[in-house]
Order: C-alpha cells, then structure tokens, then sequence
C-alpha cells in the first residue's frame, strides 16, 4: 500500500513538474510565427477565402480534431467525461473551420472510443454532407477506422461510396501537388483504415492507411508529449516533397497509474500550446514539415493558428 502511495506522489510531481515545463518554455519563446496575426473572417470558408486557385493540398495546414464524433459518446456524468474528447458536432466542428476528422467506427456502424458507443456512423455522414452543400470549396480529410477491439463494419466500403461517392477525391498521389481550384467538385479525401478487410488501392476512391501516418506517443506528461511531437515531426520530409499526410496531435492521454483519468483535464496539460508548438517548429527548423495538426476540444483559436500558418505559406512569407 505505501509503495502504491509513493508511486502515485511521483506521478503528480512528474505531472506538475511538465506542466511548469511547457509554461516556463511559453513564458520564455512566445507564441509568435509567421502568420500568427492572421484572423480568418469566415472560419466556415477558410479555404474560398485563401484562394482555391492558389492553395495547394500539400501546403495546407489543416486543422484536425482527435476522436471527433464523441460529443455525445457514453452516459453523461458517468461514463462520458472518460472518453469524451469533443463538445461540438461534426457539423460544428467543420463550421469553426475542423478540416480533418478522426472517425471510430464498430461491426455495428457505431462510432465508438474504445467500448463505449454513441451514434450511428450516418450521424457523421449526414453532417459532413450538410457541411459540403452549404459551402463551394472547403476540402476534407476524413479518416475512418475500425475501432481497437472491434471487427470491421460489413460492406463498409460500399456504404461509404453510396453515400459520398459525388465528393469522393480518388487515391492518387498526384492529388499532393494539386490546388484545391483543380479537384474541384471533389471534395472528401476518405482515408480507411479497416483492421481485417483489404486496404484500399489505387485509385479506389478511397485512401489506404499508408497515406495519414502519426507517431501516437500513449502518455499523460505534457513536456513528454511536446517533445516526442517536435522529434518524430523533424523526422519526416518536407510537405513539398512527401506524399502522404503527417499528423501531429496537440493532445495528452489519461493513464491508468494517475488518479485524474478524465479527458478534459488530462488534455487541458497540453491544449494551450498549440501556438507555442507552431512556434518551436520554425525554431527547430521543421515548420515546414507541419501538415494536419490535431487537437481535443477544439477552439477557434487552435483553427486561426492553423490557417494563419497557411495564409503565411501560400504569401510566400515562410
């Protein structure tokens, strides 16, 4: 009982020393990059507003959530605060200016994190489609995958393509290199990742998993998190030459070993920093290797930070 006793004091020192660590390195390096000062007017039409003749798809920095149809997930007050990752709907979430969606799905079309389950799969589509025909030119990363411990929804794919097939961007390389001006009236780049079904092909009209990558570091330390986050992200080769997507997620996760195992505030170690990680980026020299930059509980500031980004890049200011 006292060795658990003295873990769990370490923990909490561990926790509140990263927490001091992240607060000291904003205090002393600022949030400031270029494009930091840009605020878009219209969130909902971000990309119309930059220009879809002059944005292309791999200079984009697009602003993604982590787990993003769990606004609903669960029981509220009892099972929900554990896996609720965002407040907002899908359709919300878009409206703020969310490009990139990370959709858990079961065998039973519930989306779901981990084994708890909210609403059926359609809920999304049905927002991403509201979304796509209130807006012209506003492109979509949406990443789907079989949950961890679940079996792949049957005839998933056939499901996918009846409902989104007019949106649909084909798998196809060349797309990284294209403005969004030339996929025009194609809009969704459907990532999916079944756990047992083949993986998409070539030009299927859907994208295999090989093309949205992370490096998922499963810890609770903020400064840990930062960090690995920078490393793994000057890893990789710049967006101009790289054909896939890279995603960086501005998130910590609750451990099992620390008493705080709810979502909000384990997450709340790190959410603040998304412009101090922007930052350390163009210090570090790797800002140009930042592409989908994810998030929990997303704000309109983690959004302008992210198309500010962009606006810079596509002035040439970067």
């Amino acid at each position: 009982m006292g060795s658990e006793v003295s873990k769990q004091i370490q923990r909490r020192k561990a926790v509140s020393m990263e927490k001091q660590m992240l607060f000291d390195l904003n205090e002393n390096c600022g949030e400031t990059f270029p494009g930091c000062d840009y605020r878009p007017t219209d969130r909902k039409n971000w990309m119309a507003s930059l220009g879809p003749k002059d944005l292309h798809i791999n200079n984009i920095v697009w602003p993604g959530t982590h787990n993003s149809a769990t606004d609903r997930i669960g029981i509220p007050c009892i099972s929900r605060p554990f896996a609720q990752c965002q407040t907002l709907s899908v359709y919300q979430q878009l409206a703020l200016g969310t490009r990139v969606l990370d959709i858990r799905v079961n065998e039973n079309n519930r989306v779901c994190h981990g084994i708890l389950l909210t609403y059926n799969i359609d809920v999304v589509i049905n927002d991403v489609k509201k979304f796509l025909f209130k807006t012209t030119s506003e492109v979509i990363i949406l990443e789907i995958r079989t949950e961890y411990g679940h079996r792949d929804p049957p005839e998933f794919e056939d499901y996918l393509e009846e409902k989104l097939s007019m949106y649909l961007i084909h798998q196809d390389d060349y797309v990284f290199g294209k403005t969004i001006a030339e996929l025009l009236p194609k809009r969704i780049i459907c990532v999916w990742k079944p756990r047992n079904s083949p993986q998409p092909k070539p030009g299927s009209p859907f994208w295999s998993a090989e093309y949205l990558k992370d490096n998922w570091i499963d810890t609770d330390l903020p400064s840990t998190k930062f960090d690995s986050n920078l490393k793994y992200l000057s890893d990789q080769a710049p967006v101009s030459s790289r054909y896939f997507f890279y995603r960086v997620e501005n998130t910590v996760t609750a451990q099992p070993d620390n008493p705080v195992v709810c979502v909000r505030p384990v997450t709340g170690r790190i959410h603040g920093y998304a412009r101090l990680f922007i930052n350390r980026c163009f210090a570090e020299g790797c800002a140009n290797r930042l592409q989908v930059f994810s998030t929990d509980f997303i704000g309109e500031d983690f959004v302008d930070a992210c198309v500010g980004l962009t606006h810079a890049r596509v002035h040439g200011e970067c």
